[in-house]
Formats: structure tokens, C-alpha cells, sequence
């Protein structure tokens, strides 16, 4: 009878100690993958293409191809569609005083970047992005006048992207609702983050979009929209972060992607 309880205090203290082992391994395992996350450092996207340089222009052929030899992880571009329908690269609706969905391009393509370059339009810019296959495309594409301008402009931004074998290499942003929802129903497999900074990670994964893409200042005010947005699979980028305090906050938050005008700046940072 004691041999007999000798025998259950062992196998039951064996028992004890397999538990705790395991505890402890999963403990452990538990510490290495969230030390992992709290340590993975965001991509660089370059904001306007690497523009901050000598020779260099917002928007221009060479401030992407900075980007492409500086490797950073993107190049972020704003497309316009002209009256006339051609896709054309630039920050604001106008240029030295011409509304771009209003004015052909005839007479746009005489105007020239601060660099000297030709406005480019998105076929050339698109080909100069397959010198680096490494460097992601960041295609904003602008808000139009009216819902059918911008449902010509995705077509047919879609229709370039496609034709050039872009498909890969190319992620959509835009601060209208309708365009985002206009790329989703026109190709399933595109990768697409809104700007506007109004709705929620829930609501983004509710229209199947892949991602935020918000200004610092609504994830200084939202900053759990970072871990919200992670459990549900959707990726994070704030733009545009150019100062070293608002990159060492966004890099503590846990953001995948950060936009920037200082990407030097920022990768020495990261490399800190």
C-alpha cells in the first residue's frame, strides 16, 4: 500500500513538472515573438520619390530613381488624368495655373519640373520603376471632380499598370472613399490603403481594403488603430513624418511603413 503511494506522489510530481515545463516553453516562446514585433523596424517609403537632393524634383523620373539606388522600400507618386485622358504625374489638381483634368495634355507636356525635367507621365514613370524591381510603386491617385473622372482615371491607371507588367510592383493609395471601393471591384488582387483618415481598421477591413495610410496626426490621436489594425491582418503607414521625434513615436508604436521627405534621415535612425 505505501509502495503503492510512493509510486502516485512520484508519477503525479513528474506530472507537476512536465506542466511547468511546458508552461515555461510557451512562456518563452510567447517573449521571443512579441520582443521580435516590439524590435521589427518600419519600411522607408521615399514621399514624392527621394526629392530632397541636389538635381532632385517632387514627382520627378529622378527623385525615383534616387529612391531606387538609396533602396528604400517604395517611392510614393500622385497621378492626375488630363482632359484629354492622359495620366500625368503631380502633387496638386494644377500646375502653373492650369487645372489638370481640365487642360490637354498638349499643352501640359511643355511645362518643367524645378529640376528641368518634362511632367512626367505615368508611363514613363512606370518605366523607369522597372530598372529596380526591388523598389515598391506607392500610386496615389488623386481625387477628380466627379465620380465618373475618377472611375475613368482607375480604369485606365489599371489598364497602364497591366499593360507594362506593373501588377506586382504597384500599391494603390487614395484619399477617396470611391476610388478605393471603384479598385476593389476592378481587381480583387490589388493592394489598396486609404488616406482620408476617417474610418476605423474595422470599417478598412469591412471594404476589404489591405491598409491604413494616415497622417501622424490621426495616429498620434488614434494610436490604437496600430494593434487594432494588425489583428486584423491590415498593414499601417503614416505620412508624412519628417522630424526625428515624430520617427522615434512611430517606430515605438509599431507602424509597418513610414513616409517621409528626410528618408535618410529615417534610415539612420532605424540603423540606431
Amino acid at each position: 500500500m505505501r509502495f503503492g503511494i510512493l509510486l502516485y506522489l512520484r508519477f503525479t510530481k513528474k506530472k507537476i513538472k512536465m506542466k511547468m515545463f511546458k508552461l515555461m516553453f510557451v512562456t518563452m516562446g510567447v517573449f521571443v515573438i512579441n520582443a521580435f514585433t516590439i524590435n521589427a523596424q518600419p519600411q522607408i517609403i521615399a514621399h514624392r520619390g527621394f526629392w530632397d537632393c541636389e538635381g532632385s524634383a517632387q514627382n520627378s523620373i529622378f527623385a525615383l530613381s534616387k529612391a531606387q539606388q538609396s533602396g528604400f522600400y517604395g517611392s510614393e507618386f500622385d497621378v492626375h488624368l488630363t482632359l484629354d485622358g492622359m495620366l500625368v504625374i503631380n502633387h496638386d489638381n494644377a500646375i502653373n495655373g492650369l487645372l489638370i483634368e481640365d487642360t490637354p495634355y498638349n499643352q501640359l507636356k511643355k511645362i518643367k519640373l524645378s529640376n528641368g525635367e518634362k511632367l512626367p507621365t505615368l508611363d514613363s514613370y512606370l518605366k523607369q520603376g522597372k530598372k529596380s524591381g526591388n523598389t515598391r510603386l506607392i500610386l496615389e491617385i488623386k481625387p477628380h471632380s466627379t465620380k465618373e473622372r475618377e472611375d475613368a482615371a482607375v480604369a485606365k491607371i489599371l489598364q497602364t499598370v497591366k499593360r507594362l507588367g506593373f501588377e506586382k510592383q504597384v500599391e494603390y493609395i487614395s484619399f477617396s472613399l470611391n476610388i478605393c471601393k471603384t479598385l476593389r471591384a476592378s481587381d480583387p488582387q490589388a493592394i489598396i490603403a486609404y488616406l482620408n483618415g476617417d474610418l476605423s481598421p474595422a470599417e478598412l477591413k469591412a471594404l476589404s481594403f489591405n491598409g491604413l495610410d494616415y497622417n501622424i496626426s490621426v495616429m498620434q490621436k488614434n494610436p490604437e488603430w496600430v494593434s487594432e489594425a494588425k489583428k486584423l491582418g491590415l498593414t499601417v503607414n503614416v505620412w508624412t513624418v519628417n522630424s526625428e521625434s515624430q520617427m522615434h513615436e512611430m517606430i515605438a508604436l509599431g507602424v509597418d511603413y513610414i513616409t517621409t521627405d528626410k528618408p535618410l534621415l529615417l534610415r539612420d535612425i532605424i540603423g540606431e
